[in-house]
């Protein structure tokens, strides 16, 4: 009956998104992909965008990885198109541009996990396996009233077990696109709404009056505190820029060379440091000119760049390369440089 009840909801109250309307997989992942750790709103115009641009899996795996970086500039978690890119040429390649058919099949690629082979292998396949995203999660902890973490191991195994139970086997892809729709339109984080819920009935949280206390959560992951010093080095009109490199934040995207700060982050300090370096002339001077709290999923980064106007071009060893103000558009840069980009 529950089930019952939210398709029937569901066909009432579900949003017009485009790639609803395709049962392509192709469509489906990047869709996916790119509203990973992304609110709908936010991801439309970039998978519009994509579309667009790459409108089979063919011109996305023909792509540079630069291309994809740039476009996908803005959205963070930056791995999800280096494996979407890296997933793209893979299927090209060994599977002459046809996605498996089943979810194992999907889940052996790369940048594929248990959600996204779930949502492609029923919204594309039909094929009867439960997603189970954040919005899932929440809905399933709040019907069951379930206290255990979802973000543990024992959680995990335990709702993946309970979204495939509730699923109904006959319509599995219009069954997962309506428990997603109620966890992001109705079983909200804060302030459900339960009176328009279709699970009201049923749902046990509700019942006892506890709707809040779910989904359960162990110790979020302590974030860590960065302090950089961001350095414009500029001369005749360009500024140096270089390609961050594999193994930190923001990898392979252009950004502007930077030191990391320990204890003493003082502009003498710092002016100390990149005259040893041998990367400014002491007559060079030190203007700090904007400043930035950035934060990651897992990083907490105090950020301030300073001015540098050089009296002689100088090798910073970091295979740097001059460009024009106007020339950033060209490249794929992190959020943090495209703020103090767009603030100059």
């Amino acid at each position: 009956m529950s089930n019952n009840q939210l398709l029937k909801w569901y066909g009432l109250n579900q949003r017009d998104l485009p790639w609803r309307k395709s049962t392509d997989p192709y469509i489906i992942w990047l869709s996916e992909v790119i509203l990973q750790q992304t609110r709908v709103q936010q991801g439309l115009p970039y998978f519009l965008n994509f579309q667009q641009k790459y409108p089979q899996v063919y011109d996305l795996a023909n792509a540079s990885e630069e291309e994809v970086l740039k476009l996908w500039q803005g959205l963070g978690y930056y791995s999800r198109a280096r494996n979407m890119h890296y997933t793209a040429k893979l299927i090209v390649s060994e599977f002459k541009g046809v996605f498996p058919n089943s979810y194992s099949g999907l889940i052996q690629l790369k940048g594929i996990g248990s959600y996204t082979a779930a949502a492609i292998a029923s919204f594309a396949f039909n094929e009867p396996v439960a997603v189970l995203d954040g919005n899932v999660f929440r809905v399933l902890s709040r019907y069951f009233a379930q206290p255990i973490a979802i973000n543990s191991t024992t959680g995990k195994k335990l709702f993946a077990q309970l979204a495939q139970d509730f699923l109904n086997k006959k319509h599995p892809a219009t069954h997962n696109q309506a428990m997603m729709e109620l966890g992001s339109l109705v079983c909200t984080p804060q302030n459900p709404d339960c009176l328009n819920c279709p699970l009201n009935k049923s749902c046990l949280a509700h019942s006892l009056q506890s709707e809040t206390s779910y989904p359960v959560k162990d110790q979020k992951v302590k974030v860590k505190e960065r302090k950089m010093a961001y350095l414009h080095f500029q001369l005749n009109g360009k500024i140096a820029i270089y390609q961050r490199p594999a193994g930190d934040i923001w990898q392979n995207l252009f950004d502007l060379p930077n030191l990391i700060l320990e204890n003493d982050d003082s502009m003498d300090n710092i002016l100390k440091e990149l005259i040893d370096k041998d990367w400014i002339k002491p007559n060079d001077t030190l203007k700090l000119v904007y400043r930035r709290k950035h934060l990651l999923s897992h990083r907490r980064i105090f950020a301030d760049f300073y001015l540098i106007n050089l009296s002689e071009k100088a090798n910073l060893g970091l295979n740097e390369i001059w460009v024009k103000p106007s020339e950033l558009t060209k490249y794929g840069i992190s959020r943090l440089f495209q703020h103090y980009f767009e603030s100059l």
